[in-house]
């Protein structure tokens, strides 16, 4: 987004969202869309939490997710990726992904949250769409590790319905 201010500078970025955390988000999305499964690992703070619930207001704790994983079981979905013989994704999908309408939703002295919505276009013998919101929170008061995820939650717009195989990261 680029906006003029009254003192006719150009601003670029999403609004009240620090180019940084912005530029991280992107990575975290590409690495992902690349398949560049232990980079993206790396960007997990030790008490990261990746979940993707089936419904808009479930409880993680009580209800069924499509996701739900501690920073032990992303090491581990990340293991099982890095040794490309999952019989899912033989051959690869190929993905990319748009991150838009990044929202700075809450900050604090250690974390900053941000919404946005994404389509992720996947390719594996036909094209699939998959679409929906997601959380990121991510922490910032690490100058020498950079931010951190500590947690990332997608909400899929088709939620609750069949879904096909979701053997990557979304």
């Amino acid at each position: 987004m680029t906006s003029a201010t009254e003192t006719g500078s150009v601003r670029t970025g999403a609004v009240g969202i620090d180019p940084a955390i912005e530029s991280f988000l992107y990575l975290e999305a590409r690495l992902a869309d690349e398949a560049r499964y232990s980079e993206w690992e790396a960007l997990w703070d030790d008490d990261g939490l990746y979940w993707v619930p089936m419904s808009p207001d479930a409880d993680p704790n009580t209800d069924l997710s499509y996701v739900y994983d501690n920073r032990r079981r992303i090491r581990s979905r990340v293991a099982q990726l890095n040794t490309g013989s999952r019989h899912s994704q033989t051959p690869p999908s190929m993905m990319r992904r748009l991150l838009t309408n990044l929202e700075l939703l809450d900050r604090d002295d250690d974390t900053v949250t941000v919404g946005s919505n994404f389509v992720l276009y996947e390719y594996r013998y036909d094209m699939s769409v998959w679409a929906g919101r997601v959380i990121h929170r991510v922490r910032t008061t690490d100058p020498e590790r950079g931010p951190r995820l500590v947690a990332k939650t997608v909400h899929l717009v088709n939620a609750g319905a069949p879904l096909p195989t979701m053997a990557f990261l979304l």
